[in-house]
């Protein structure tokens, strides 16, 4: 199958939420390195990765929360560092493939692996663990699926045997790009989280399997307790009875059979137990997604009374107090907030000294501040991580910054962040603050090539295009930054030659006038 044959195919499997599903092929399950890297090599599989992350970063439900992120990243790169050391990701994949774990702003029970080494996170799933294990245990089940190479396998065996099922959808997603119309675009994608719900595929039974099998030896070789995939299997068994509420689409696409749990009880038998660590970080940030996912008034308004109560362990208790004082930021009622924090750091000392999670409340705290604009109050609460280099605490910085009134805040945290970039060029949330920085200090092009940079980073070129260009354009003006000048037209003439790429690679057989990249409206910041 030629390159834009199966990139269309790709794209189909990935996106479609068709009402009637694809025909579900009998996929065997192939030794690596066989015909699945001939029909789909590693290079074609993160393009296709590339192309969907393109679609879900400028996504509103795409979630970047330094605090949130920086946790689950935490328990990530632990898996993926075994993956390396056990071998499952080889010289061909280790690095080609992104290996990146993102956010997803929703309340469903969810996660899901999209070809490349891409692994989405719903708030939901987050929100529902009880523990780092629990949820490191899904994550190695993900990872597992990408570094056995499941996707590319159901993704040829769906080239191969629903060809005729998806020729349709096809037809309809290159036809809508190619008029260059992004409604057109918008209505066959289908939805903002077309994307996401639609990547978490169906695999086979044996697939499942073997991402169990794979995903237990390498929590175990990470340091994390094995036992928490089976209590992670019990709550989702637990759930079951839910799932036609849709609040539980991961159970839809991972069908726990009872020959998955009882395969997983037997390895666990023979296991040494080992003690679960990290409890009372994992309950603020399971409660921080909690409130993080449904943004309503009302749904806040309960989360803001959960501190009235008493139920549960100490740890569900410090959870249900971080809810109640991150919600009450959220309404802007700062009594409530204060009191509720401080009952949160004085239940922290009696359950113990865990160092992260005392840092966290202190960034919460650092939050509340910023939210009532007393950036010298923010400041304090940071003090005691001033050797703490971290992206969280940069990013708070960097907002405390914003409303400083001294100018000089605003120069310390525009250089913090100018060199981050330097070295994370895809940091769109660094690149958005950076804008407002240079913006404080009366530097209008530095602020504009920022904002192009944020959209690029998103994946967004068409966005960002038009920033620089306007950029460009105030350039010509009298008393301006004649380097910042030269760097933005240097930088756009660089993302048109990008974006030149990208479309020959939609329109092999050559792009129409005017055609863009089907990406979703860039209008936002």
């Amino acid at each position: 199958m030629n390159r834009p044959r199966r990139l269309a195919v790709a794209l189909v499997a990935a996106l479609s939420l068709s009402a009637t599903p694809l025909t579900q092929a009998q996929v065997s399950l192939p030794a690596l390195g066989d015909s699945v890297s001939q029909d789909l090599d590693v290079n074609d599989e993160r393009r296709f990765g590339d192309q969907i992350m393109r679609q879900i970063r400028v996504d509103p439900d795409y979630l970047d929360d330094p605090m949130l992120l920086e946790y689950v990243q935490r328990l990530w790169a632990p898996l993926v560092a075994s993956g390396r050391q056990l071998g499952h990701i080889g010289e061909d994949t280790s690095t080609r493939f992104a290996w990146e774990v993102f956010l997803v702003r929703d309340r469903s029970v969810n996660a899901f692996a999209l070809p490349g080494g891409f692994v989405g996170v719903h708030l939901g799933l987050i929100a529902m663990t009880g523990a780092p294990d629990e949820l490191a245990s899904v994550l190695a089940h993900e990872l597992s699926h990408v570094t056995q190479r499941h996707i590319a396998r159901r993704m040829v065996g769906d080239s191969r045997n629903s060809l005729l099922a998806t020729a349709g959808m096809i037809a309809a997603i290159l036809a809508a790009s190619r008029s260059g119309n992004a409604n057109a675009v918008q209505a066959a994608i289908v939805g903002s989280q077309a994307a996401a719900a639609a990547a978490s595929l169906s695999f086979s039974r044996d697939m499942e399997r073997e991402a169990d099998r794979v995903g237990f030896n390498l929590m175990g070789h990470a340091g994390y307790a094995p036992a928490g995939m089976m209590s992670m299997f019990e709550r989702m068994e637990q759930a079951y009875h839910l799932m036609d509420s849709g609040a539980y689409p991961y159970l839809r696409s991972h069908p726990l059979t009872s020959e998955r749990i009882g395969e997983a009880r037997s390895r666990l038998g023979a296991v040494a137990p080992v003690r679960p660590q990290g409890l009372a970080e994992h309950a603020l940030m399971a409660a921080r997604a909690r409130v993080l996912m449904d943004g309503r008034a009302e749904i806040l308004a309960q989360q803001q009374g959960l501190d009235a109560g008493t139920r549960g362990n100490a740890y569900e208790q410090l959870g249900a107090r971080y809810a109640s004082a991150l919600a009450s930021i959220k309404l802007r009622n700062w009594p409530r907030a204060e009191t509720a924090l401080h009952s949160a750091e004085q239940l922290l000392e009696l359950i113990g000294d865990e160092a992260r999670a005392r840092r966290a409340l202190r960034l919460l705290r650092a939050e509340l501040a910023q939210a009532q604009e007393q950036s010298d109050r923010g400041y304090a609460a940071l003090a005691p991580l001033a050797k703490d280099r971290s992206r969280p605490l940069m990013m708070q910085r960097a907002q405390l910054a914003i409303y400083d009134a001294d100018p000089q805040a605003a120069r310390d945290a525009a250089e913090a962040l100018q060199t981050h970039v330097s070295l994370n060029p895809r940091d769109a949330l660094a690149w958005n603050l950076l804008a407002q920085l240079w913006q404080k200090l009366d530097r209008p092009l530095r602020s504009v090539r920022a904002l192009g940079e944020a959209r690029a980073a998103m994946g967004d070129l068409n966005g960002a295009i038009d920033r620089l260009r306007s950029g460009l354009n105030q350039s010509r003006g009298p008393q301006v930054d004649q380097i910042e000048a030269a760097v933005i037209d240097a930088r756009l003439r660089s993302l048109i030659y990008e974006r030149r790429q990208l479309l020959a690679e939609l329109y092999p057989r050559g792009a129409p006038p005017g055609a863009e990249l089907p990406l979703r409206s860039s209008a936002a910041p």
